[in-house]
Parts: structure tokens; C-alpha cells; sequence
């Protein structure tokens, strides 16, 4: 069950105060809790929240890094990711990482709060590039090389780099290297992790 409450990770105060102030005006059924990082946001032992705001430039563990964690802990919480830069690739890591939405901190208040209402009704809200959560699996799948889907295919098969190796003629060594490579793109640290987040963005059958 989640609370009621929405969490605004941001190391900036400046920035918390004017984002809680137009949360409070235009979601006042919602506690809005406010934490300086990563670390402060998941020590409580409180119910998951409704969703979480999460700055992309934080101290200690960045947000990129802490999306993974996030959902690890809160699965059913949307998390939306805040930034100052929209850069496309910023964008593609940060849907890639498990987020269900990308807002520049440039957008106007009534922008962010759409965002925020559409992630509350479980609707995957568009993010700054006008990505949503099916565009997350696109994204990855267009930074694929031919290479890495196919290591993708065997990865969710269960094979070993060696058998891999063997199937695609190629050195175990190159074969780590697209695996590697496969893990970092899905946001994911382990080959059971990468099959169950390609299988969730359609990149696997």
C-alpha cells in the first residue's frame, strides 16, 4: 500500500521550496516530503509513497544511479526524474534506468504538474522529449548494436559468455564486452536483471 505523500529529492533548497510550494497548491491532498539525497529519502521506515521527484544531480549517489535503488525498494512507485539539462541522451539513460518520466526543471509549473498527475494515475507520463515508458524499450533497442541484441537473445536463453562465444564465433572476451555493454544500456547489474527488464520494455519475446 502506498501513502498518500509524494517525495522531492533535491539537494538544492531553493529549488525544494518552489516545488513543494506548487505541489501543496496544485495536489492538496498530498503530503509532499522533502530530502536532500538518496540516502535521507529511503532511511524512514515509511510506506512507499505515490511517487517520487528525483533531481538528476545529487551528492553521494547521483539520480541516474539511484532509480535502480528506488525501484528496488518502492516497485509500484512511479519515480520521475528532474533535471536542468533535457539532453537526448540524458533522457534515453534515465527512461532506460526504470523511470516513468524525464521533467526539465525549466518547464513551467503547470508542465511538471500534468507530469506528476498522469504518473499518479498510472497513465506513464511523457517526459521531456515527449518519451514515455513503451519509448524506454525503443531507446535501448535503437542504441543496440546487432551484436548486443543477439547477446541479448542468448543472454535470456541462460547461456554462459563461453556458449555464446561458441554460437557466435566469437572470443569470450569480445562476447564480455557486449554484455557489458548490454547491462549498462538496460540500467541493471546482473543477467537475470537484463531478461527481466527487456522481456518488461518488449525487447524480448
Amino acid at each position: 500500500m502506498t501513502a498518500q505523500c509524494i517525495v522531492l529529492i533535491d539537494d538544492h533548497a531553493m529549488f525544494r521550496t518552489g516545488m513543494r510550494l506548487v505541489l501543496q497548491a496544485g495536489l492538496p491532498d498530498l503530503e509532499v516530503r522533502e530530502a536532500v539525497s538518496l540516502e535521507q529519502a529511503v532511511r524512514p521506515p515509511a510506506l512507499a509513497p505515490a511517487l517520487v521527484l528525483l533531481d538528476i544531480d545529487l551528492q553521494g549517489v547521483n539520480g541516474l544511479e539511484g532509480i535502480g535503488l528506488l525501484r528496488q525498494r518502492w516497485p509500484q512507485t512511479p519515480v520521475i526524474m528532474l533535471s536542468s539539462s533535457a539532453e537526448p541522451e540524458t533522457v534515453r539513460l534515465a527512461l532506460a534506468r526504470g523511470a516513468a518520466a524525464f521533467v526539465s526543471k525549466a518547464e513551467t509549473a503547470a508542465h511538471i504538474l500534468a507530469v506528476v498527475r498522469r504518473a499518479l494515475d498510472g497513465q506513464g507520463p511523457a517526459g521531456a522529449a515527449g518519451l514515455d515508458l513503451a519509448a524506454a524499450g525503443a531507446a535501448v533497442a535503437a542504441a543496440l548494436t546487432p551484436r548486443q541484441c543477439e547477446v541479448l537473445d542468448l543472454l535470456a536463453e541462460g547461456l554462459s559468455n563461453k556458449v555464446m562465444a561458441r554460437r557466435m564465433e566469437l572470443s569470450e572476451f569480445t562476447v564480455r564486452g557486449h554484455v557489458h555493454a548490454v547491462l549498462r544500456l538496460l540500467g541493471v547489474t546482473s543477467r537475470s536483471q537484463a531478461a527481466i527488464a527487456a522481456r518488461s520494455r518488449g525487447l524480448l519475446r
